[in-house]
């Protein structure tokens, strides 16, 4: 299922956020971008290294006008008791988003069947909730906050700068292309 340019569905969900429970829709989500970063379970071995990685990026996110929301199939409840126990955890700020009813985690397509925990995906909405960026990694393999960060200043720069694309590896004030026939064949 390509979900890359397709929006985000509506849904509604009970968040983890400093220290308080909120309902979290699609309504909310719209107007900056966004990431939603699903994870198998709470207190597990991967999770909370992954979910500490992007809570120390998280300050930088705000500042570039992302939001983040972790998803998982545990309960708000649940997603408490770990920010209450867990040092790694102790530190998220973002929203820690309840999909018990698998709603949020069926719309993306990384509910893994018969087994009712969220596949580890990443996905970028832009400001109108459209899914601009999708990553899936197995199990077993955490994923890179600073990689997830370059990949948002590329997005943020290539839709706020028509007939340019930032080449693999682009950083933040590296050059950019502008695709043309005098670049066919001469990269």
């Amino acid at each position: 299922m390509a979900l890359i340019n397709t929006p985000l569905q509506p849904f509604k969900a009970t968040a983890f956020k400093e220290g308080k429970f909120v309902d979290v829709t699609d309504a909310d989500v719209k107007g900056k971008w966004a990431v939603f970063f699903f994870y198998p379970a709470d207190f597990t071995f991967v999770c909370p290294t992954e979910l500490e990685d992007l809570a120390d990026i998280y300050p930088t996110l705000q500042g570039l006008g992302v939001e983040v929301y972790s998803v998982s199939t545990d309960t708000h409840f649940c997603h408490k008791a770990w920010h209450d126990t867990s040092p790694a955890i102790g530190k998220i700020n973002y929203y820690m988003l309840g999909d018990q009813n698998h709603d949020i985690s069926n719309q993306f397509g990384v509910l893994r069947e018969g087994v009712g925990l969220a596949d580890r995906g990443t996905f970028v909405l832009d400001p109108e909730g459209v899914i601009q960026l999708v990553e899936i990694t197995p199990e077993g393999v955490g994923r890179n906050a600073a990689e997830l960060l370059r990949k948002i200043k590329a997005l943020q720069y290539w839709t706020s700068h028509p007939g340019e694309v930032c080449p693999a590896k682009w950083e933040e004030g590296a050059e950019t292309l502008a695709p043309s026939l005098d670049l066919v064949g001469k990269i």
